[in-house]
């Protein structure tokens, strides 16, 4: 016998399967992760003054987020293609530490969350920071990608405390 799977991605077996979400409720749901990017000051620097020769970073790693978060569906294989309502990418540049921090908060009407494509919009960003500064700093370091907080569904709202 096996025991009941609290992780829906797999069926009683423990075969992995795509939750069937059909006859769920559609509601409003928001998801905002975030994450940062740490790097030389001489990065940091190019950056913020808009001075790297490839171009506007932050405007690219921003719409690469977006592109990003349209398209989980193709990148998790469990996720279902979902008609995201709005995204929004926010960067705070932290000058003592070089940090560069990123909040992504997606939502959506419809009968799935949207955490995935929240953090996979702050992953991307940031891997596209990255890409657009390599030739500067290969050292650059990408962390703290969390979950910040979610609300709608059954589970209801999810907020990161301060000590998480």
């Amino acid at each position: 016998m096996v025991e009941h799977n609290p992780l829906t991605h797999f069926d009683e077996a423990g075969n992995a399967r795509m939750v069937d979400v059909g006859a769920k409720q559609a509601s409003r749901r928001v998801a905002t992760a975030a994450g940062r990017i740490t790097m030389s000051r001489q990065a940091f620097e190019l950056i913020r003054d808009g001075q790297v020769k490839k171009g506007d970073v932050l405007g690219v790693a921003r719409i690469a987020g977006v592109m990003a978060a349209k398209k989980v569906d193709q990148l998790i294989p469990l996720c279902h293609p979902l008609a995201i309502t709005g995204i929004d990418i926010a960067f705070r540049l932290e000058e003592g530490s070089t940090t560069i921090h990123i909040e992504a908060t997606v939502s959506i009407t419809g009968q799935t969350g949207v955490e995935m494509e929240a953090l996979t919009a702050v992953s991307v960003s940031a891997l596209t920071i990255y890409d657009m500064c390599k030739a500067i700093d290969k050292t650059m370091e990408i962390g703290g990608i969390c979950l910040l907080k979610k609300s709608g569904g059954k589970s209801g709202v999810f907020e990161r405390s301060a000590a998480s």
